[in-house]
């Protein structure tokens, strides 16, 4: 069975509902929530989140804190590495992916007072490991950019399945 998720609804609430990550657990109440929302059409492999800061995410007024957007780029790229492995592999459901390496590239200070917009794609596949590109936008403006490579896991491996 090919792995399918209905339109406009995030991977993490579809397969991950009881997730308890920092950054893209829906269970988490003091965690930031993504919603990686898999595009279709001409879009299809794109991943979207759009996620509007609060305050208390501020490194100062008016600007996102750095590690906070490393780690709403890190999830969502980590899901959009599971989502492809799932469509590449014909699955019903996407492997567990764990972070290997990402690189942050914090191009000019991100706003904190508006919604952003990440972006993320995957730009080649070596086994289970994905190499994925992102951007994140506000207004159409690229703020920050992020590279990285995520790794399905194997029972074992103490990320494997802790969804």
């Amino acid at each position: 069975m090919t792995v399918s998720i209905p339109e406009g609804v995030g991977l993490q609430e579809h397969f991950a509902p009881h997730n308890a990550c920092f950054g893209c657990g829906p269970a988490n109440e003091k965690g930031l929530r993504i919603k990686s929302v898999p595009q279709a059409g001409e879009e299809q492999g794109r991943v979207i989140c759009r996620w509007t800061p609060e305050p208390h995410h501020e490194a100062f007024p008016g600007v996102l804190n750095g590690g906070i957007i490393g780690a709403i780029l890190d999830c969502h790229c980590n899901w959009t590495a599971a989502w492809h492995l799932a469509r590449l592999r014909d699955l019903d459901t996407p492997p567990c992916c764990v972070t290997m390496e990402f690189k942050v590239q914090l191009r000019r200070p991100t706003p904190s007072d508006r919604e952003l917009t990440l972006a993320a794609w995957p730009t080649g596949v070596d086994g289970d490991i994905v190499t994925v590109e992102s951007e994140l936008t506000v207004d159409d403006t690229v703020y920050d950019r992020c590279t990285g490579r995520f790794v399905a896991v194997k029972p074992g491996h103490p990320a494997y399945h802790r969804w």
